[in-house]
């Protein structure tokens, strides 16, 4: 069974003459610990395909199976509390409290989960030290450089090991010595198991990934294995 089903989804804005449609009848799956790129130009439709995966957005029609479950009629609080267990999110925009430190910011979801605090601290030191930044545990956003701000996000979005990572344009905002030190992160951790879905409109991000889903005007053109990739 695939992690991530979606069959015949739509996603339609302003319904009847001038309605646009974001996705549309996009069919997929995603298998666990596959390394996917979904790319498109802006305007294509993968940001907001992007939103159906990470369960920040209900599609119009079609339906989504998440390991097994149909999401795709859930509420707000039943799709927060599987986001919140599934998914690790990572953004261009780092998206980092600017007020906490590198390791608060890495506890703030498993807050979320309950985990009580020696768990929690447990956790975000084991996910600073995967990205290389265990010297930089009590340092605010605002000290450090966009690349390491980016590592404490990806830190931040597996410290509780969500089976999914959904990275979108992680490298966007980084010159390229940055950039590259995140896709060797993603990299690894796709070699470790972890089911990694990069959306990004660069194609030499999405030549990294061993699986490329292209996308133009809400629907798949393309969709094929990187034979490149190990």
């Amino acid at each position: 069974m695939a992690l991530i089903e979606v069959k015949d989804i739509y996603k339609i804005y302003n319904p009847g003459e001038n309605e646009v449609r974001a996705l549309d009848g996009i069919t997929l799956s995603i298998d666990r610990g596959e390394f996917v790129a979904i790319v498109g130009q802006s305007g294509s439709g993968k940001s907001t395909l992007m939103n159906m995966l990470g369960l920040l957005d209900i599609p119009t029609s079609g339906t989504y199976m998440l390991d097994g479950v149909d999401v795709s009629s859930m509420t707000d609080d039943e799709l927060s509390e599987i986001r919140n267990k599934q998914i690790g999110f990572i953004f261009q925009g780092f998206n980092l409290i600017p007020s906490l430190t590198a390791q608060a910011n890495v506890e703030l979801p498993l807050v979320y989960r309950g985990m009580r605090g020696e768990e929690r601290h447990r956790l975000s030191l084991e996910a600073l030290e995967k990205v290389g930044l265990s010297h930089r545990l009590t340092h605010l956003p605002k000290q450090m450089s966009g690349g390491q701000q980016q590592r404490v996000a990806i830190a931040r979005a597996v410290a509780a090991r969500p089976p999914i990572i959904l990275a979108d344009e992680p490298t966007g905002n980084l010159d390229s010595h940055s950039g590259e030190d995140v896709m060797q992160i993603l990299t690894g951790l796709y070699k470790e198991g972890r089911t990694v879905i990069i959306i990004t409109h660069d194609p030499g991000i999405a030549a990294r990934a061993k699986r490329v889903i292209k996308i133009s005007d809400g629907q798949v053109i393309d969709d094929y294995i990187n034979e490149n990739v190990e």
